[in-house]
């Protein structure tokens, strides 16, 4: 496990913080498995404790004091991630989506034909598109050693809510089906929620993003 954690105080009054590795079966790290959760139930969650749990002063990652610059790095990254999922889940809504509304029929003709249904379909297109597109600019710039915060940032924003807007219009064009844990929508309908949240909120994006165009947001 790394943990950030306060190694002292700097200078300026502000905390001193540092990444440290805490290995498995180190006496007073416990990790208590957590059950019950809405979506991701495959992933291994736990909350963690750490009583009177002391490490040496090798399991400090990089220089003491670089914690927090440390973690930045790895949020830029890890944002291209959660949008990755975003675009997979996404396409996969639309997947079922298209294949449910050709094959479910209503007044004798697929519900697809019905305008209000093509519209919804078309719109989840087109947001797929955009998201791969700016998705594939971050991870391109990224790969290119440029500076890419800015875009990893809009790409996690925007790819994780196209995912809820599809997962909705999925839902919706399944009707009461799409309510169901036989269908593929019902489950990514919960599991889209979490990346609304991790790596940092959709709140904590548009901060971002605002800092990187001139908008001093606090």
């Amino acid at each position: 496990m790394t943990v950030l954690a306060k190694t002292g105080q700097r200078g300026d009054g502000k905390p001193e913080l540092s990444c440290i590795l805490v290995e498995a079966g180190t006496p007073g790290f416990t990790a208590r498995a957590m059950h019950g959760k809405m979506m991701w139930r495959s992933s291994n969650t736990a909350e963690l404790y750490f009583e009177d749990c002391r490490v040496p002063k090798e399991n400090l990652l990089g220089p003491r004091g670089n914690g927090f610059h440390q973690m930045m790095q790895t949020l830029d990254g890890g944002r291209l991630s959660i949008a990755a999922m975003g675009l997979g889940g996404a396409q996969g809504c639309f997947d079922r989506a298209v294949r449910y509304a050709n094959e479910r029929e209503q007044f004798g003709r697929p519900i697809a034909t019905f305008q209000t249904n093509a519209f919804k379909l078309a719109d989840m297109a087109m947001e797929i598109e955009c998201a791969r597109l700016l998705l594939y600019k971050a991870c391109w710039l990224r790969d290119g050693d440029m500076a890419f915060s800015k875009e990893a940032a809009m790409a996690k924003l925007y790819c994780s809510e196209v995912m809820y807007r599809c997962a909705n219009h999925a839902v919706q064009l399944h009707g009461g089906y799409g309510l169901m844990k036989e269908y593929d929508v019902e489950r990514f309908y919960r599991d889209q929620k979490l990346l609304e949240i991790g790596e940092g909120t959709s709140e904590v994006q548009r901060i971002v993003i605002a800092r990187h165009i001139g908008a001093k947001c606090l």
